[in-house]
């Protein structure tokens, strides 16, 4: 098992955060910020990988998750929220700027942070979530009419249903999420749509023994227990609470111009079928200083299944570009 470190803990923003670090005080910071549903122990291999090569590693458990505040409203997750958080991690660090590492839902936040806080943005990595511009209708309508009612991320705008189906059992909805890709990209495409609906709330409800084709599971025993101790306490409903602003957060970014203007690198999974690596096809308009990188066999745990081909990438960047 990884060590890990003990979280010291800042005020940002209005809530109290948790804090995870590696690596000089006076280097590149670096700051590390996880999905759903994972933890700053997300980055547990890369922490070390990061602070051997001299960068200041930050990893947060962020608003909602982990030993971080679980503040009650709903739109107090939005994306102000959120990047606000990290704006006043800086500010509790005494740090100017940073470079900001996000993987799944947090790679939709680090992607915002140079339009909400761009003097405090030296470069953006996204793993496996690529900038996502704002799109001509409201995303959840969008959903509801491609995938239905069940997809996971329209099922979470209804108030406490996924919240009880995931704490119902957390051991099994931990086993559940983290595994592996059990298809890969090109044959789940075949599907036909109905079995391609990201229906996974449902998934999960189904007896665990019908998940044979879902893909090893991808965590030890040890690390298994990390996240499973973690959700036990805390519940699910913070971090479910970020999906119920994806609404709120189209209406407040109208008129907002979609550019980043800081060096971008883009870490791709092969066989991510919730974040394909098409749909970063593009991005250059929005990122002119991008650099990508594909990660073969890979499902959506990128930086936990593969920790040695995700650290030796952005090091070399981190390096080339900010060293």
């Amino acid at each position: 098992m990884v060590a890990f470190p003990e979280p010291h803990f800042v005020k940002t923003n209005g809530i109290d955060m948790a804090v995870y670090e590696a690596g000089p005080k006076d280097g590149v910071p670096v700051v590390l910020c996880h999905g759903f549903p994972e933890l700053a122990y997300s980055w547990r291999h890369q922490l070390p990988a990061l602070a051997a090569a001299g960068f200041r590693a930050i990893a947060p458990d962020q608003r909602g998750y982990g030993r971080t505040s679980r503040p009650e409203a709903v739109t107090d997750y939005d994306m102000e929220h959120l990047t606000g958080d990290l704006a006043g991690l800086l500010d509790a660090l005494d740090l100017k700027d940073a470079i900001f590492c996000g993987h799944d839902w947090g790679g939709l936040v680090v992607w915002q942070m140079p339009l909400f806080h761009p003097k405090r943005v030296r470069g953006v990595i996204g793993v496996n979530t690529p900038f996502l511009p704002r799109g001509p209708m409201d995303p959840i309508a969008m959903m509801r009419m491609a995938m239905g009612e069940d997809m996971y991320i329209v099922y979470f705008q209804k108030p406490g249903l996924a919240d009880a189906a995931l704490a119902k059992d957390v051991g099994k909805s931990m086993r559940f999420f983290m595994r592996k890709s059990g298809m890969k990209a090109e044959d789940y495409a075949k599907l036909p749509a109905e079995q391609r609906n990201l229906a996974l709330v449902k998934a999960l409800e189904a007896d665990e023994a019908s998940w044979g084709g879902a893909g090893a599971q991808l965590l030890t025993p040890e690390e298994l227990k990390y996240f499973v101790d973690a959700f036990t306490r805390t519940g699910f409903t913070g971090g479910i609470n970020w999906y119920r602003n994806f609404t709120r957060n189209w209406e407040k970014s109208e008129g907002v111009e979609q550019k980043v203007n800081v060096p971008g690198l883009m870490i791709m999974a092969e066989d991510d079928i919730v974040l394909s690596p098409a749909m970063a096809e593009g991005m250059e308009q929005y990122v002119p200083d991008l650099e990508k990188a594909l990660i073969k066999d890979c499902g959506h745990w990128t930086q936990q299944e593969h920790p040695d081909q995700v650290n030796t990438i952005m090091v070399d960047w981190l390096k080339r570009r900010f060293g």
